[in-house]
């Protein structure tokens, strides 16, 4: 989703993925939606309803990732005739079948920053050569994933202040947490690290101790970060940019601080 995640980063000029200061999902980093992209982020907001449904169940109460989605295309203003469409196409419901697949490329942005992208397509062999031409000032296809480990990403905030984010996790059985890269005016806030197979418990618990979750997904949390600044800093946001801007990407994770 562009402008986030995931989770989309959102994914974040110096401010920010993915989207994750502490190596960031892009799609975090824009938020807001404005006149110019709301289109494209319906139809990304659209699809993760459509995969979130055709990864478990078609009912927001027992999925909890669908949850989520539905709730984000809520406050995107994406009307309910369209979530109700995306979710049967995702579960296959009434005929129509979701026919996109995830295609995942692996590289380096522009000094040497460790890239993962993940496209949801329904055809390749359009989705590859745009990829490829979006790496120009990068390299497409080294191999980089063993610079980041698989984890459940979820994004929360809570209406106290006065709550403690580390006691929180513990309870609702996450692994790890780092504070969000814009906190929120009131309360507390909090990114969620937990194993892949814990995501959906861990974003329930959260949910019923009060937690208002933003994401939740299952994606890259790096290693290590690069730091950088100034120039260099600004062509590694460009090119990150660029890539969220295209229809078919998903999501992307960069190793950047």
């Amino acid at each position: 989703m562009a402008v986030d995640g995931y989770p989309v980063g959102s994914p974040p000029g110096r401010q920010a993925h993915r989207r994750i200061r502490m190596g960031r999902q892009w799609l975090q980093k824009h938020r807001e939606i404005n006149a110019a992209k709301r289109g494209k982020i319906t139809g990304k907001l659209v699809r993760e309803i459509s995969v979130a449904a055709k990864s478990g169940s078609a009912d927001p109460t027992m999925n909890a990732q669908l949850a989520v989605a539905v709730e984000a295309a809520r406050k995107a203003s994406v009307p309910n005739d369209t979530i109700k469409r995306a979710i049967n196409k995702g579960a296959g419901i009434g005929g129509e079948k979701l026919e996109l697949e995830l295609v995942t490329f692996e590289g380096f942005a522009p000094h040497k920053v460790p890239v993962i992208v993940e496209c949801l397509t329904d055809n390749r062999n359009r989705t590859a050569p745009d990829i490829r031409v979006l790496f120009r000032l990068g390299q497409l296809g080294a191999k980089v994933r063993f610079f980041f480990d698989r984890v459940g990403l979820i994004e929360a905030t809570h209406d106290s202040a006065d709550l403690d984010p580390e006691e929180a996790a513990i309870e609702a059985g996450a692994q790890d947490l780092e504070p969000l890269e814009e906190e929120p005016e009131q309360g507390s806030g909090a990114r969620f690290f937990t194993d892949p197979t814990d995501l959906d418990a861990v974003t329930k618990a959260l949910g019923e101790a009060g937690w208002r979750v933003s994401a939740s997904d299952i994606g890259f949390r790096p290693k290590e970060t690069i730091e950088l600044e100034g120039e260099p800093l600004a062509e590694v946001e460009a090119f990150l940019e660029a890539l969220d801007d295209n229809d078919d990407v998903h999501r992307i994770y960069a190793a950047l601080a």
